[in-house]
């Protein structure tokens, strides 16, 4: 049995007004209340989300959808059919080093709340984190070769969750464009594209967009 959209929508609100962590930009961002099986979890918003007010807007959320695209699933069709969620929900701000802050460890505990309940309400059959710090919530590893191209069993609520991580986007990063990352890459879209939940998924056809 599919959970309530109702609750979904009354959790997304609550989640809108959030304002527990001083140290970040809000308001925090949500994607669509869609009523999946299938979970997206990214690190945190940018910049660009806090302005369009939806997960994966920018740069790293088109290199994202591009290797959807590969595998049957256009941007659009994504919002409609994936629920998006990130380990923090608002923006960090920017590292002094270049690119974004990596949330710190108080923020992340801190929205945990958010993202357990989403787990709770939507019962996700196939999780699919994006970069270290998202899939560093369900496994544990010291390099991105351990756990990308790989289909991963986590306990959740006393069922066994399917786990197929990603790497980050980032056009900062080159992992996933030299090798052994973007052989690593290909094998883990293929085994999202043979997931029997990605399977149900209403797939890129000419009416697509």
């Amino acid at each position: 049995m599919l959970p309530s959209k109702n609750r979904l929508i009354a959790h997304q609100q609550a989640l809108s007004a959030c304002s527990q962590c001083p140290g970040v930009f809000g308001p925090p961002v949500v994607g669509n209340p869609v009523i999946t099986r299938i979970l997206l979890l990214g690190q945190a918003p940018g910049d660009r989300e806090i302005t369009l007010h939806r997960p994966f807007a920018w740069t790293a959320g088109k290199t994202l959808f591009t290797w959807f695209e590969t595998i049957g699933i256009n941007e659009k069709q994504c919002r409609q059919q994936i629920y998006m969620a990130a380990v923090c929900r608002c923006f960090p701000g920017k590292n002094p080093k270049g690119g974004d802050r990596v949330p710190a460890t108080d923020e992340i505990k801190a929205c945990a709340q958010w993202l357990n309940q989403e787990l709770d309400i939507l019962q996700p059959q196939l999780i699919i984190p994006v970069g270290k710090l998202a899939i560093s919530q369900f496994l544990k590893f010291k390099r991105l070769t351990e756990v990308i191209g790989q289909q991963h069993l986590h306990p959740l609520h006393g069922k066994m969750v399917d786990i197929i991580p990603l790497p980050h986007p980032s056009g900062i990063s080159t992992w996933h464009r030299t090798e052994p990352g973007k052989s690593l890459l290909t094998q883990a879209l293929l085994l999202i594209q043979s997931h029997p939940q990605w399977q149900q998924l209403n797939h890129t056809g000419p009416d697509a967009d």
